[in-house]
């Protein structure tokens, strides 16, 4: 007699699909998660568990597989590939996630990997979120070859797709080796812990290409990428830390681009404050960290800043002024007496378009003696990088506001956001120095012949210095120009700035049709 089918139950089934979710969410095994944390770092799930709001994950793609049958992958257990990817929300607003799973291969990216990435980002681009992608990877999984070259190619067309449309994070919190560290550099933030490293080609190919010997932290380390190349745009001590700081970069930004950041708990004081002046030394030899300025403008004295540790002689970052999002760009006297170079310009220029793109005002504080001088900037580009300045501020639409704190000497007066670059109002502090070039080196020009037929040439020299000072040097003559729209107290500097704001808020401003601009590069 023939044996009985076993009747299989919807409950059989049930359980035959929790069985399979609990084994593809283990990850490469409870061995390989601890090995993890022991090493201080989180999981790729506990990743997206501190960044997602409590309950509100859902993930996508946890049975994907492999198609690959060489080198035995037909018979690897890979769960989810690798990768952990779906939807969840960030402070209530959603967003689309990838996280990548050191434990299954080393997070190592191929065909599946990849898809599953890309099909994140095509899903964040058409429902209008932020895409964050937490990476911690091997490299390439040289098992499937070409196939995972052709998904990162993927992936680095996705991210061009999404620049500017939808805020792209990116967060390195393991290994990010080869071509997988060009993703992250096509996002528009990186954020990278101490105990990640990023570099094209590791220490050990480069001692066998060049005979450099160099350690993973000094080539690849965060301390390296923030201070030297300027790879990255925040550090972080740990995975939790990393994701805390996501979470507060998110909040300052809108969705997508065609909307607004989120108001967010407005602070009404606009009383005057008399201790801004004191902020500014009024000799303009005299060094201060404009970052105090800054806590005294914005809401809450509530600042994030962005590359803090490179290109210090220029500040860049996001703030609220009554609620609203705005990105702060200022001069830094504390660093290089706040000239602008190379690495200023390329940092400030980037921060510039990124909060053009997402619609976030521009406010501006100037204290800037002029470009710097020396022959390897001038071999270096800071022709061509110092354009960069002139063409991110005059291509921005988004409400423009400056304030001119102390110096705005030659060229740099104009990079900094001047009335003819396109700035929307413009005030200046009595302290305000606005010319061509600084009184001293002026006088030396204008005056030459005086000076030199002078039986003092030296107090002569002082003489002529004050009168071209007092002459040009003051905001007064901007202002009979129309190039400065008030002179203010430094005490009333939020208040202006609030209610220029507040005016702006929808400013338009059209632009002649074209595919792109091609400004330097």
């Amino acid at each position: 007699m023939a044996k009985k089918a076993k009747v299989v139950t919807m409950d059989d089934r049930i359980e035959e699909m929790h069985q399979a979710r609990l084994r593809n969410r283990a990850g490469g095994g409870e061995d390989k998660l601890q090995k993890q944390r022991d090493k201080g770092k989180l999981t790729a799930r506990e990743r997206l568990d501190a960044l997602l709001d409590d309950g509100t994950f859902q993930e996508i793609g946890l049975f994907r597989k492999n198609r690959t049958v060489t080198f035995g992958m037909d018979k690897a257990d890979m769960p989810a590939d690798g990768v952990v990817t779906g939807t969840g929300a960030v402070l209530g607003r959603p967003v689309h996630v990838a996280s990548q799973d050191f434990t299954v291969m080393g997070g190592s990216a191929g065909e599946t990997h990849s898809k599953k990435v890309v099909e994140m980002m095509e899903s964040a681009l058409k429902c209008g979120t932020p895409f964050v992608f937490i990476n911690d990877s091997g490299g390439a999984r040289v098992q499937e070859g070409i196939d995972s070259l052709s998904g990162y190619g993927q992936v680095f067309y996705a991210n061009v797709k999404l620049s500017g449309a939808v805020p792209q994070v990116s967060i390195i919190c393991g290994p990010c080796a080869g071509g997988a560290a060009y993703s992250p550099a096509l996002t528009d933030f990186v954020i990278q812990t101490r105990k990640a490293h990023m570099f094209i080609t590791g220490p050990s190919v480069i001692e066998q290409v060049t005979g450099e010997k160099v350690s993973q932290d000094a080539l690849g380390g965060a301390d390296a990428h923030m201070a030297v190349s300027g790879v990255n745009h925040f550090v972080a001590d740990d995975d939790e830390q990393a994701i805390m700081i996501a979470k507060k970069l998110l909040s300052f930004l809108p969705s997508n681009n065609t909307e607004d950041a989120p108001i967010m708990d407005p602070d009404p004081y606009v009383e005057p404050d008399e201790t801004m002046k004191d902020l500014v030394p009024p000799e303009g030899t005299k060094g201060y960290d404009v970052r105090t300025v800054i806590g005294r403008l914005v809401d809450h004295s509530d600042f994030l800043e962005v590359q803090a540790g490179y290109a210090m002689n220029i500040v860049v970052g996001f703030a609220r002024i009554n609620g609203r999002s705005v990105g702060i760009v200022a001069s830094q006297p504390n660093v290089m007496a706040g000239v602008l170079d190379i690495n200023a310009s390329d940092k400030g220029s980037k921060f510039i378009r990124f909060c053009n793109a997402f619609n976030i005002p521009i406010v501006t504080l100037v204290d800037v003696p002029g470009f710097l001088p020396g022959v390897a900037q001038e071999h270096g580009g800071i022709i061509r990088h110092g354009a960069k300045m002139l063409y991110a501020y005059a291509a921005a639409t988004v409400p423009k506001v400056t304030v001119v704190l102390r110096k705005a000497y030659g060229g740099a007066y104009i990079a900094m956001a001047c009335k003819d670059l396109g700035a929307d109002q413009v005030f200046a502090w009595p302290t305000a120095e606005i010319a061509v070039m600084g009184a001293e080196g002026a006088a030396s020009v204008v005056f030459k012949r005086e000076i030199d037929a002078a039986e003092d040439p030296v107090a002569r020299r002082a003489e002529m210095v004050e009168e071209y000072r007092e002459t040009f040097s003051t905001p007064f003559v901007a202002a009979s120009r129309g190039l400065v729209d008030d002179i203010i107290n430094p005490a009333d500097t939020r208040r202006k700035v609030a209610m220029a704001l507040e005016l702006l808020v929808n400013k338009r401003e059209l632009r002649p049709a074209k595919k792109h601009g091609l400004g330097p590069v």
